[in-house]
């Protein structure tokens, strides 16, 4: 009798499991605004510092222009413990704080890439990756919502 209450129970537990659930947005998540663009990249693990620091003269420069003129409000580099081949193992983050900037505006977009330009010059940058062939391999880029979860 034990063991058919048990199997029964158990055979439940399972059918629950398979339930269809229907999330409902705003009552169960909440999608946040603006989004992240996450570039993941494979770089072949005994570069991953030559990697970084070729990120620190090319990007943050123009990160920071672009936090200034309020198209982004953060960014992150994060580089994966461990390796495993053909995943990446370093992420380049920015945050957008809301899609209204993603609509083109000629004049503001044309002064964004001049004053990244006078940071950092168009030479600087192709020099700089150069050579990034060898050890980096683009992965994946998309843009990521943060949906917080109702408590």
């Amino acid at each position: 009798m034990k063991n058919l209450v048990l199997g029964a129970a158990g055979a439940l537990a399972v059918a629950c499991a398979y339930a269809p659930v229907t999330a409902e947005p705003y009552v169960d998540y909440t999608p946040q605004k603006g989004y992240w663009t996450i570039n993941a990249i494979e770089v072949d693990p005994n570069h991953v510092d030559d990697y970084l620091t070729g990120l620190r003269s090319s990007q943050v420069s123009a990160f920071e222009v672009l936090k200034r003129r309020g198209l982004i409000d953060d960014y992150k580099f994060m580089v994966r413990t461990g390796y495993v081949k053909g995943s990446p193992n370093v992420l380049i983050m920015t945050h957008v704080p809301n899609t209204g900037l993603d609509d083109p505006d000629q004049a503001r977009d044309q002064a964004v890439e001049k004053e990244i330009y006078s940071v950092f010059s168009k030479q600087k940058g192709d020099e700089a990756v150069r050579g990034y062939e060898k050890y980096r391999t683009f992965i994946d880029n998309g843009n990521w919502q943060t949906m917080t979860m109702s408590k």
